[in-house]
């Protein structure tokens, strides 16, 4: 079984060679991938390892969370898993971001089959718009 760990506060410039050599210091079978600026390429201060077991990873939590490297101090732990491939509603910890916190009203749940005779929930939305617009000329004629 394959265990994901966050490594976070990396240096902005750091050689990986180093880190891998510090990862097979506690074992064998840890590889790691730093996550990059799409548009600068640069290290974002973050990445993942992925170790083979849960037996080393726990040991490369023990020895090297908290451990000065480049002139941080490493943060690792297990990662979470995202369950669909986005941010969790409200993990936008940035000042001053309402909208994150906000819930959506028009709300649409989004089901696999629709019902017979039953607008497709995903233009739920759309089509209570349209019905507005529709009864607003009706009434404006």
């Amino acid at each position: 079984m394959s265990v994901r760990l966050y490594v976070g506060n990396l240096p902005q410039t750091f050689d990986a060679k180093e880190l891998e050599a510090l990862f097979s210091n506690v074992g064998e079978g840890v590889r790691f991938k730093a996550v990059n600026d799409r548009e600068t390429g640069a290290c974002r201060g973050f990445g993942f390892a992925n170790v083979d077991d849960l037996a080393l990873a726990e040991a490369v939590i023990a020895q090297l969370n908290g451990k000065d490297f480049g002139g941080s101090a490493l943060r690792i732990e297990i990662s979470e898993q995202r369950r669909d491939g986005r941010a969790a509603a409200g993990s936008d910890r940035r000042p001053g971001n309402a909208a994150a916190a906000r819930k959506s009203v028009n709300k649409v749940v989004h089901a696999d089959s629709v019902g017979e005779g039953a607008p497709d929930p995903r233009w739920a939305a759309e089509l209570a718009k349209l019905k507005n617009l529709l009864a607003n000329q009706k009434a404006a004629v």
